[in-house]
C-alpha cells in the first residue's frame, strides 16, 4: 500500500512539474530533457535545410524555365519581324479620295473610321481579320487569300434626333456583303423587344441592291474595303509583335 501511495505521489509530482514547464517559458530549458532539446534542434535544422534545398532547386528551375521561354519569345519576335514588316506605312496605299478619318489606337483590336456625307455622320468600326473555314480543303494561296473576311459595323446618322441605320457588313477582296440592317433609335439599345426587321437576305432583291448602292456612295465600296483588308493585316502583325514584346518584358523582369 505504501508503495502505491509513493508511486501516485511521484506521478502527481511529475505531472505538475511537466505542466508548469509547459506554462512557464522560463522553465522550459530546465523542464525539458536535454535529449528532447537536442532532437528538437536537429528537427528544426533539418526542416530549414530541406526548405533551403527546395528553394534553391525551385529557383534554379524557374531561372532555367524563364531563360528558355525568353529564347522562344525572342525567336518568335524575330520571325514576326522577318515575315512582314509591321512598321511599314500602309497608308501609302490609301486609295485616292479615301473618305474617312482613321482612328487607330495601339493595343486595340478594332479601328474606327469617321466620315461625313452631306448632312449625315458616318462611323465604321472595322474589326480584325477573320479567316473563313476551308470547306473544300483547297490549300491554294490565292484561294486562301480570298477567304479573308473583315467584319465591319457601319452607322449612318442623319439629323439631330440620333436615329441611325446600322449595317453589319463583311468585306472580302473585291466584294462587300451586307449581313444585317437595323434601325437604331436613341435609348433603344437595351430594348430586347425592339423589332429589328427581317434578315437582309430575305429582303426583295431590288431593295438589297439599293442598299448596297446606298453604302457605296458613302464610301463602303471595294476600293476602300480592299485597302482596309491590307490595313488590318498590317495592324494585326503590329499588335501581335507588340504583344510578344510585352510578354518578353514581363518574363525578363
Amino acid at each position: 500500500m505504501a508503495l502505491n501511495t509513493t508511486f501516485r505521489r511521484a506521478s502527481s509530482t511529475a505531472v505538475a512539474l511537466a505542466f508548469r514547464a509547459v506554462r512557464s517559458p522560463s522553465s522550459i530549458g530546465s523542464a525539458v530533457p536535454a535529449e528532447r532539446m537536442i532532437l528538437g534542434s536537429q528537427l528544426v535544422r533539418g526542416t530549414a535545410s530541406s526548405f533551403s534545398r527546395f528553394s534553391t532547386s525551385a529557383s534554379a528551375t524557374k531561372a532555367s524555365s524563364d531563360e528558355n521561354l525568353i529564347r522562344v519569345l525572342e525567336s518568335e519576335i524575330e520571325s514576326a519581324e522577318t515575315e512582314e514588316d509591321p512598321h511599314r506605312d500602309v497608308l501609302e496605299n490609301k486609295p485616292e479620295g479615301f473618305p474617312f478619318e482613321i482612328v487607330d489606337k495601339p493595343g486595340e483590336r478594332t479601328v474606327l473610321l469617321k466620315g461625313k456625307f452631306e448632312d449625315e455622320t458616318i462611323e465604321v468600326e472595322v474589326d480584325n481579320l477573320t479567316p473563313l473555314e476551308d470547306e473544300g480543303g483547297n490549300d491554294d494561296d490565292e484561294e486562301a487569300e480570298n477567304r479573308i473576311r473583315v467584319p465591319m459595323v457601319v452607322n449612318v446618322t442623319k439629323g439631330g434626333d440620333g436615329l441611325c441605320l446600322e449595317f453589319g457588313v463583311s468585306a472580302f477582296p473585291d466584294e462587300v456583303v451586307i449581313d444585317t440592317l437595323s434601325v437604331k433609335r436613341p435609348g433603344s439599345e437595351d430594348d430586347q423587344l425592339a423589332y429589328e426587321g427581317p434578315d437582309f437576305e430575305d429582303l426583295d432583291e431590288n431593295l438589297q441592291k439599293a442598299f448596297h448602292k446606298f453604302l457605296e456612295i458613302r464610301g463602303i465600296q471595294a476600293s476602300v474595303t480592299n485597302f482596309l483588308i491590307e490595313y488590318m493585316a498590317v495592324k494585326d502583325s503590329r499588335e501581335y509583335l507588340q504583344w510578344l514584346k510585352d510578354l518578353k518584358s514581363f518574363v525578363d523582369k
